[in-house]
């Protein structure tokens, strides 16, 4: 079978179970658009708030989580086999999937939904949270998709070893608001389980430290771990997986963020409600396919790298309730498809460049709780449309400002950052530099889509 053919029989194998969801991300056109559902319904987004919120406060739960159907990118290279029905089973793989699930039911001792009470017969296919579909390269029915989503399965140690790495046909499991614990299991590689492509096991009991096993699961294209309590450091080999979505906030890591952050190819980043520190990595500039970051309340020191403007595409960029400092690099001013920019409970000081002000899409900018000391004519036009919230500053003619003693004791300590100059570089620019108050080219542009990574943060059902 040639690799075009084969390609789209791997779609159609989740064409079944998500009837309802469109996936249109392409890499070169592949990355250009991504649509995600998160648990159906709804609608909108939350733009990053005017007035910062309190740090480390109690976080609520976390939606039911996006869902996308099977990569383009997969290619199977198994030889085919026709298996017959076999003791009342429609293949010998539901067979298999039959006994997996009635062990794991077993172990299941909380369940608030009953849901289990109808997993019984030997049609796994209508058990409520499965699904199945043909596998392509064996031409037999498996089962395709486990979606426990807000199922609140319990037990004193529910885990998922025996049961995950044991459905080698799965392309999803997404498993938010249960009360799994205990290891992710190990076995979930590409040569076992070989066509997963979304794993979720948001909002459960898991600790300790990050599950590694997913690394070796490189068919990934969405991965989901939020509102756990892992701990410990994020290996630097997760940002070379082949991801669109990685959502790994409101946990508990502890590091600095890696060097390589910038390999990442996602479209979609959220590493909020963490306690990652230091600077953020110089590489980041490299991750030219990014749409969406939240690093918001966070440990983040030092002064905020140029190569930031090479984000083009980019309509979202959140640091809000860190400890970051210096001016805002003047490279701003390439993001002419910025939308929400949120500094806001920071360090940051100088002036507001006016080339920012100026960006054509940005509808939330958010500078409050710094020690920014002058703003220009665009921006105030900003102010008072009420994009700009430059409350608690030291800028000395406008009313909400930081007392005159605070700025001063601030400004008492000289504060420099690591290769200035590079401070005032623009790269999409001819020549490179300008002054701090230059305005810059107008450009009319299409509205943006409605921001994704916000809606991750939210407890209720979200369409994305």
């Amino acid at each position: 079978m040639g690799t075009a053919s084969l390609c789209s029989s791997i779609l159609l194998f989740t064409l079944i179970f998500h009837s309802c969801l469109h996936y249109n991300a392409v890499v070169g056109t592949e990355r250009e658009a991504l649509e995600i559902i998160i648990g159906g319904g709804g609608g909108g987004y939350s733009p990053a708030p005017s007035r910062p919120p309190p740090r480390r406060s109690p976080c609520p739960p976390p939606p039911r989580p996006p869902r996308l159907p099977l990569s383009p990118r997969l290619n199977p290279t198994l030889s085919p086999r026709h298996n017959p029905p076999s003791n009342g089973f429609v293949s010998e793989n539901i067979e298999r999937a039959y006994h997996t699930i009635q062990r794991f039911k077993k172990l299941i001792t909380s369940d608030p939904m009953k849901i289990t009470k109808k997993w019984v017969g030997k049609d796994v296919c209508n058990y409520p949270g499965f699904k199945c579909a043909t596998v392509p390269d064996q031409k037999v029915t498996a089962l395709a998709a486990a979606d426990f989503n807000g199922y609140h399965f319990g037990d004193r140690d529910l885990q998922l070893t025996g049961f995950l790495d044991q459905l080698p046909d799965l392309s999803l499991f997404h498993a938010n608001s249960n009360n799994f614990t205990g290891p992710v299991p190990k076995n979930i590689n590409t040569s076992r389980v070989r066509y997963l492509i979304e794993l979720d096991l948001s909002n459960n009991k898991y600790s300790g430290e990050f599950p590694v096993s997913v690394l070796q699961a490189t068919n990934l294209t969405f991965l989901d771990i939020r509102f756990n309590s892992f701990s410990g450091s994020v290996p630097a080999e997760v940002f070379n997986l082949d991801l669109d979505v990685l959502f790994i906030n409101n946990n508990k890591f502890s590091q600095q963020l890696p060097r390589n952050l910038g390999s990442t190819p996602v479209l979609y980043l959220t590493l909020a409600n963490n306690n990652f520190s230091g600077p953020i990595p110089k590489s980041i500039g490299n991750a030219r396919n990014l749409l969406e970051v939240l690093f918001l309340n966070n440990e983040l020191e030092g002064c905020l790298p140029y190569e930031i403007g090479k984000l083009d595409k980019a309509v979202v960029f959140d640091v809000g309730s860190n400890k970051l400092t210096g001016p805002i690099p003047h490279s701003f001013a390439c993001l002419k498809k910025m939308k929400i920019l949120n500094l806001a409970v920071n360090k940051f000081y100088g002036p507001v460049p006016e080339m920012v002000c100026d960006l054509p899409r940005l509808a939330n900018l958010s500078l409050s709780y710094n020690y920014f000391t002058q703003v220009g004519p665009e921006c105030r036009k900003l102010i008072k449309k009420r994009i700009l919230d430059v409350r608690m500053n030291c800028i000395l003619d406008l009313p909400g400002q930081r007392s005159a003693a605070d700025c001063a004791k601030f400004f008492s300590k000289k504060r420099t950052c690591p290769n200035e100059r590079s401070l005032s570089y623009i790269p999409c620019r001819k020549g490179g530099y300008s002054s701090s108050l230059e305005t810059s080219d107008q450009q009319s542009m299409a509205p943006a889509a409605a921001p994704i990574t916000y809606n991750a943060l939210k407890p209720h059902k979200l369409r994305l």
